[in-house]
C-alpha cells in the first residue's frame, strides 16, 4: 500500500477519486453538479481538475462546488500540461487556476507532464517554494516514467521536498504501469492516482454492444490510444464476465484498477450521473482474488523490466 492523503480537516482522502475532465464540456454546469453531489453521497472526497480542462470551465464550475464544503475536500489541479514546466509557466498557471477555483490554498498541485527541455532543479524549486509559501500542500506528477519520478524524487531532496502522489494510465487494457510505475510508488512511499480505468469508455461494454458513442469516436487521440483489436475483445469479454456475475462491466474494471496490491485510488469520471453510476458502484464492490485473477487474464500481462519472462511470477504479483 501506498501513502494516504489527508483533506485539509485531517480526515483520509476517499478511495476513489472524480476526475473534473468532463465539467463545462461534455458535461454541463447542472450534470456537473448532479455528478458532484452522487459523488458526495458516495463519500468521495478528492476532487481533480487541470488548467487546461475546457478553457478553465472545469475549474471554475468545481469551485462553485465545493463552497461550503473546502476543508472536508482534497482539491487537486495541475500545470504545465502547455507552456513547459519552467518556474514562470508553473507559476502563471497556477495562479489562474487558483483564481478560477476560488481558493487561496489547492491541495495538490501537479506538473501535468514531463518537460524535457526544463530542467527538473528549477520544477522542484518552484513546487518547493509554492509549498513553502503554503499555497499548497502536496506535490504531484502526472505522465512522468518511473525514472523520471525517481529522479524527481533526488532533486526534491535538495530542497526537502517529496513526491506525494503519481497519475499513470491504467487500466486492463494500459497496463505498462504494472512493470515499473506501481511497484516504484510503492517502494517510495507515493499516492496513486489512475486515471482513465474505463479505457476511454471503452471497458464499459457500450462499444462491444455496438451502440457507443464517446470518446473513441469523437477523438483520433483516444481512438489511437484503444484501437487495437485484443483491446475490443478484452472489453467484450469483460462484458460477458460482467453478464455472468450480474454487474456492469464498468464496475468490474474500476473495481479491478483499485483492487490492486499497491493500493491506487483510481479517478472515475463521466459526462452524466446515470453514466457515472457504474464506476461509484465499484466502490463497494467485493474484488475476491479468483475474480481478480479472472479478470487480469483477459488482457495481456506486460513484460517485467528485465524482460526476463520465465521469472515472471517468481514472487511478483499483479
Amino acid at each position: 500500500m501506498t501513502r494516504i492523503l489527508t483533506t485539509p480537516d485531517h480526515a483520509p482522502v476517499s478511495r476513489f477519486a472524480f476526475g473534473t475532465m468532463q465539467f463545462g464540456g461534455r458535461a454541463d454546469a447542472a450534470q456537473s453538479a448532479e455528478m458532484y453531489d452522487a459523488c458526495r453521497a458516495a463519500g468521495i472526497t478528492h476532487f481533480d481538475t487541470a488548467w487546461v480542462y475546457n478553457e478553465g470551465e472545469s475549474e471554475k464550475i468545481l469551485g462553485r462546488l465545493i463552497k461550503g464544503e473546502r476543508d472536508k475536500l482534497l482539491i487537486a489541479t495541475k500545470v504545465g500540461y502547455t507552456g513547459g514546466a519552467g518556474a514562470a509557466n508553473m507559476r502563471a498557471q497556477f495562479e489562474t487556476c487558483r483564481a478560477r477555483l476560488d481558493l487561496d490554498m489547492v491541495d495538490v498541485l501537479y506538473l501535468h507532464r514531463f518537460d524535457p527541455e526544463t530542467d527538473l532543479n528549477e520544477t522542484l524549486e518552484c513546487f518547493a517554494s509554492l509549498k513553502q509559501q503554503g499555497l499548497i500542500r502536496y506535490v504531484g506528477l502526472s505522465n512522468f516514467a518511473a525514472w523520471q519520478v525517481v529522479k524527481a524524487q533526488m532533486i526534491g531532496a535538495k530542497y526537502d521536498l517529496s513526491i506525494d502522489i503519481l497519475q499513470p494510465m491504467y487500466s486492463l487494457v494500459k497496463r505498462q504501469a504494472e512493470v515499473e510505475i506501481l511497484p516504484m510508488c510503492a517502494d517510495q512511499d507515493i499516492a496513486i492516482a489512475p486515471y482513465s480505468p474505463l479505457g476511454g469508455g471503452l471497458l464499459t461494454g457500450k462499444y462491444a454492444a455496438g451502440s457507443g458513442e464517446g470518446r473513441l469516436q469523437e477523438d483520433p487521440r483516444y481512438n489511437s490510444r484503444y484501437g487495437q483489436d485484443w483491446m475490443h475483445r478484452a472489453a467484450a469479454d469483460l462484458a460477458t464476465l460482467a453478464q455472468e456475475l450480474g454487474t456492469d462491466p464498468a464496475t468490474l474494471a474500476v473495481a479491478w484498477v483499485a483492487a490492486h496490491s499497491s493500493g491506487p485510488m483510481p479517478i472515475i469520471s463521466g459526462r452524466t450521473a446515470e453514466q457515472l453510476a457504474p464506476s461509484l458502484a465499484a466502490m463497494d464492490f467485493d474484488m475476491s482474488a479468483d475474480l481478480y485473477a479472472r479478470i487480469s487474464a483477459l488482457s495481456p500481462r506486460p513484460a517485467p523490466a528485465t524482460d526476463r519472462l520465465e521469472e515472471q511470477d517468481e514472487g511478483i504479483s499483479a
